[in-house]
């Protein structure tokens, strides 16, 4: 689309230093917006011509700088058809970005995803947590590897050269080469999306290479220990220290709610009297830093007073001596497979389990339940939120008592038991 108005003129700005000459200045004005930009030449106030915008005069110094200014005029004119002929936006800035070379800078798509961690790094703490940044680095290192693998080169790529073509080799990378299952790609890719969008909105990018292509996660069935699995681990005895140690660990996490990096990182002062005269934990979740109050169950508490005098805690002040993720995973399996349980247990699953059969399967309401695992959205209880056959049972009996109360089954009572079927069909 052309621009309804556009001019340019050349005027004179005084220098700081009132008695030397004045430095020339451009203005460019496209349709009412206005860009200034300095000549880099400077002229007597008393030999220049405000109305024509040159210099007045016919010596040799003189002649040279109009003619200077003349080029100028005509580099307006032809930046102006670069940009009609590029079927870009006329403006007064894009004018002035082509005259300066700041236009068509060279921009790459690692050096544009590295200055964004780098500025999500020294907002740590204010406005992005630990763990947003480490996934931010992760996917860079994936993007790094996938160019190098798609292209042979660790060259940089300039970011005009993203297309669908290159999120869909990105995706098929991450699926075989990486042999992440499609969630984990999918969450990968909108870590690039968000750098490829800051390239759109700043006029890099004319458009969004992701604009068609799908980025649906699949739902995910999430598990959570039964309470007669729960009760297994709790009731296992273990020679090896350290399965007792990670076994308590992982149960502390059933019964708080908290994710691995938060036990790890708990504190004894962060166990403090609440309101009600009890122990609860005040804590800061790592992932999204939001807080987090949690009154503490008596087996919660049982676990932090067993470890209470290990070196480890009271050498260091934190509440219990958690093992590295790695370790604490590998131990996992082994006190899984000692106990019977073949769900594969995790930190995700103990979380899950304080969602589900501790607090929510016990009556505990959805909104207990999202303040205490520190949600910002109740949405996002309501994916642990998976209610188990047992306390769907448990909720229709209590139906069933309820109308057998009011007689809505039957206007009378039966005269003898009735005896119903091993099988109903």
């Amino acid at each position: 689309m052309l621009e309804k108005t556009f001019g340019l003129h050349f005027f004179l700005k005084q220098s700081q230093n009132q008695n030397d000459d004045m430095f020339i200045y451009l203005k460019i004005t496209v349709d009412g917006q206005s860009k200034e930009m300095s000549t880099k030449r400077k002229c007597e106030a008393a030999k220049w011509n405000s109305q024509t915008g040159r210099a007045i005069g016919n010596k040799e110094s003189i002649k040279e700088l109009n003619n200077f200014l003349e080029v100028l005029d005509h580099k307006v004119y032809q930046a102006k058809r670069q940009l009609i002929e590029s079927n870009k936006e006329v403006s007064a800035k894009a004018i002035k970005d082509i005259l300066t070379g700041n236009y068509d800078k060279r921009r790459t798509i690692l050096e544009i995803f590295r200055h964004h961690n780098d500025q999500m790094k020294a907002l740590e703490g204010k406005d992005y947590a630990r763990g947003t940044i480490g996934r931010y680095e992760i996917s860079f290192g994936h993007t790094k590897a996938f160019m190098k693998w798609q292209y042979g080169s660790d060259e940089d790529i300039d970011i005009r050269n993203l297309d669908h073509e290159f999120i869909s080799q990105y995706s098929f990378w991450l699926k075989t080469v990486r042999n992440c299952n499609h969630n984990s790609t999918v969450k990968y890719l909108a870590n690039f999306k968000k750098i490829v969008l800051i390239c759109v909105k700043n006029g890099w990018l004319p458009a969004d290479p992701f604009a068609k292509f799908k980025m649906t996660k699949k739902k995910v069935e999430r598990t959570a220990l039964t309470e007669a699995e729960l009760r297994k681990l709790e009731m296992k005895d273990f020679d090896n220290s350290r399965l007792d140690a990670v076994r308590d660990i992982f149960i502390f996490s059933c019964y708080t709610g908290l994710a691995y990096v938060d036990v790890q990182k708990l504190k004894r002062s962060d166990i403090r009297y609440g309101q009600d005269k009890k122990f609860w934990l005040f804590v800061v979740r790592q992932k999204t830093s939001a807080p987090s109050r949690i009154p503490l169950l008596l087996p919660a508490q049982q676990i932090l007073v067993k470890y209470r005098d290990h070196p480890k805690c009271s050498d260091t002040g934190m509440a219990l001596p958690v093992l590295t993720n790695q370790c604490m995973n590998t131990y996992l399996k082994e006190i899984a497979g000692c106990c019977g349980i073949k769900t594969e247990l995790t930190f995700h699953i103990a979380r899950h389990t304080f969602a589900t059969t501790v607090t929510l399967n016990n009556g505990v309401p959805i909104e207990t339940v999202s303040k205490m695992l520190g949600h910002a959205d109740i949405k996002q209880t309501q994916h642990y939120a998976k209610m188990q056959d047992y306390k769907v049972s448990k909720d229709m009996l209590l139906l069933e008592e309820s109308l057998l109360e009011r007689g809505r089954l039957g206007q009378q009572e039966p005269e003898e038991d009735i005896e119903l079927p091993v099988q109903i069909y």
